[in-house]
């Protein structure tokens, strides 16, 4: 179904959002997320079938996207999704939430949190409450010890990413150049989550897999714009690349652009990614392997597991991990 694609599309941009966001909060008054459908109401007798999400902010189209997603799927389970909007707010995050949490107007509530450790009061709030909820990240980016009963946490596994990314770099290496090549390595910005998790263990992969593969150059991606005027100055200096890895789709993209624009052959490109366009890319042949993260499964699983704490409220909580998928060209 088309809004099915819809949640992976959006999902997969939501989180390159999200990695890079400030932690520092700004105050702002609570209002309703405009498009946003509120269920709930003031209503009490609505908790059951009721949760309320809260993504990062409405103005960005893939939380838009990924919001009308999860109210499809919890449709599709028999519950109403109120869609909160914290505008990127992380104050107005924990407000608007605690108003729903404290109202009992919700039976459980699932945040992609601006700044988790913001969350931490909140969460405690939740569990006294008995009102259920799902968290990116970890227990302990939200001062928790471990798991317990009514709190489930989704997580990226950047090291399972980055080891695949860099294996299949190096898998074309060798099957492109004998084993031989310079590299230009995109590096995500400081202070991005998983940037040093991942970014190790491609490099060690690469390293494993096609030990005499050099990384001759380096940028840092932004947005595709700039990743490909950057690879294209990377060019004038190192002629001779053969190969990148260009850590997400932007980078991938503007790699291929910067190629094409300079008249050579498209390197060997492998990234951590995965949206349409560059699954095109790998069909076409421009991209030799995405690690895509199956964000349409994450999607289901966490709001099964929430829907799961509401049903049995003594249930300890679990850690997911998102799904990923290395994705290249048949034959």
């Amino acid at each position: 179904m088309h809004h099915r694609h819809t949640i992976r599309r959006a999902a997969v941009a939501a989180v390159a959002v999200g990695s890079l966001l400030s932690l520092a909060a700004c105050g702002s008054d609570p209002q309703p997320a405009d498009g946003a459908t509120d269920s709930a109401g003031g209503d009490s007798g609505s908790a059951s079938k009721t949760i309320v999400f809260s993504p990062l902010g409405l103005q960005i189209p893939a939380m838009k996207q990924l919001s009308e997603g999860v109210q499809h799927y919890g449709e599709e389970k028999g519950y109403d999704v109120t869609v909160q909007d914290p505008k990127l707010d992380p104050q107005k995050q924990v407000t608007d939430l605690q108003a729903s949490i404290e109202s009992g107007s919700v039976a459980g509530a699932w945040t992609i949190a601006v700044a988790p450790p913001a969350m931490s009061a909140l969460v405690q709030t939740a569990l006294d409450k008995g009102v259920p909820m799902i968290l990116n990240g970890t227990p302990e980016d939200y001062g928790l010890d471990g798991l317990e009963p009514g709190v489930s946490f989704s997580t990226i596994d950047y090291q399972a990413q980055g080891e695949a990314a860099g294996t299949e770099l190096g898998n074309c290496i060798n099957e492109r150049y004998d084993g031989k090549a310079e590299v230009l390595f995109a590096e995500s910005a400081p202070g991005t989550a998983g940037k040093e998790e991942l970014e190790s263990a491609v490099k060690k992969a690469l390293a494993a897999t096609a030990p005499d593969a050099e990384i001759a150059t380096t940028i840092t991606v932004s947005d595709r714009t700039a990743a490909q005027t950057d690879v294209s100055n990377a060019l004038q200096g190192n002629p001779d690349v053969t190969a990148v890895f260009g850590q997400n789709d932007e980078g991938a993209l503007g790699t291929i652009g910067a190629f094409k624009a300079a008249g050579k052959d498209i390197p060997c490109i492998t990234e951590a990614g995965g949206n349409e366009e560059t699954l095109a890319a790998v069909e076409s042949g421009d991209i030799y392997a995405v690690v895509a993260l199956q964000f349409e499964a994450d999607m289901a699983q966490s709001f099964d597991a929430l829907t799961a704490m509401i049903d049995d409220p003594e249930a300890e909580g679990v850690q997911l991990t998102v799904p990923q998928e290395v994705v290249k060209a048949e034959g």
